[in-house]
């Protein structure tokens, strides 16, 4: 594995790939926040800037990215505010000096107001109308949100990692495998859901807010899973949830046994956000963004973290 995978994704490497899109860069470039991918946004003569993507090496294979992008397609025409890849000689997945990358409109916005209950139910209804397009066919590609993806792997690349101080490897394991246990029993209650495709990150980062309502973006870790999946992290308690779920029912039927599935659903992101900064720790730009993961004390909050979400579990 390249600990490194952008060393080389210069800016005048951003320029030229836009450019032999058949583009008019002026020059600007403005990065934005991204750890996983780099993501840049480039000026162009004379129309309006494009949104450049370039996708981490060895994360996703080519057809799970061009799935990603033929969901987005289709969301788009269904007439879904996503924002959607720009096609080119009839891809949409590119490839420059060896960086696989996407092109798409700029789309600019705010972020939403989620104390609002009329914000709340247009989510919700947009989210819903999501759903009944994730139904119609299954993802061939792209990973599921299970506990081998969301748990086990994580798990492993903390315990193989340097940041997890060697004082706390026992107490590490210990809680990530009491909350592995307290997930796996939790999933066997609730018993098995309906799966569909998913936006699989739907919390309120990627949803931005114009004049015009919302639309989504990123769907990077579009994956399949169930439907609350894209719902809780835009809910922030039980107002919330029930005004989302007024609006999603406006378009789609909502199995109310998945909303017992969100504290095993907040355990998993929990724990996966910390195998992914151990992860991903020797690409330069986690350091510099993340530097409390190289202290004890944010390891022992977190497995402290891991054993209160255990307790919840448990309720």
């Amino acid at each position: 594995m390249n600990d490194t995978p952008y060393a080389n994704l210069s800016p005048d490497l951003v320029l030229d790939a836009v450019a032999a899109c058949g583009l008019w860069p002026d020059g600007r470039l403005l990065a934005l926040n991204s750890y996983e991918n780099r993501v840049w946004q480039v000026g162009l003569e004379d129309t309006a800037p494009v949104i450049a993507k370039f996708y981490r090496p060895g994360r996703w294979s080519d057809a799970a990215i061009v799935e990603e992008h033929t969901f987005a397609q289709e969301l788009a025409a269904a007439e879904l505010p996503v924002v959607a890849p720009l096609v080119f000689g009839g891809r949409t997945m590119l490839l420059h000096d060896g960086f696989r990358y996407a092109l798409t409109p700029r789309r600019g916005g705010r972020a939403p107001e989620l104390e609002a209950s009329d914000q709340l139910q247009w989510l919700g209804r947009l989210i819903a109308r999501m759903h009944v397009v994730g139904a119609r066919q299954p993802f061939a590609h792209r990973g599921r949100l299970d506990r081998d993806t969301m748990v086990q792997q994580p798990m492993q690349a903390v315990l193989e990692s340097s940041l997890l101080p060697a004082s706390l490897q026992t107490n590490y394991r210990a809680a990530a495998m009491r909350i592995d246990a307290a997930i796996a029993l939790r999933l066997e209650a609730v018993g098995p859901v309906r799966q569909l495709r998913l936006h699989g990150d739907c919390h309120p980062g990627n949803v931005l807010w114009t004049d015009e309502g919302p639309h989504f973006v990123d769907l990077d870790d579009a994956r399949t899973g169930p439907a609350v999946q894209d719902l809780w992290m835009l809910a922030g308690d039980e107002r919330a949830m029930n005004a989302v779920l007024e609006g999603y029912r406006q378009f789609r039927d909502f199995d109310d046994g998945e909303l017992l599935l969100i504290p095993a659903l907040r355990a998993m992101r929990q724990l996966h956000y910390a195998g992914w900064i151990a992860a991903r720790w020797h690409d330069p730009a986690f350091p510099a963004a993340f530097p409390f993961a190289a202290e004890s004390r944010w390891w022992e909050q977190h497995i402290a973290d891991l054993h209160e979400l255990v307790d919840e579990l448990a309720t």
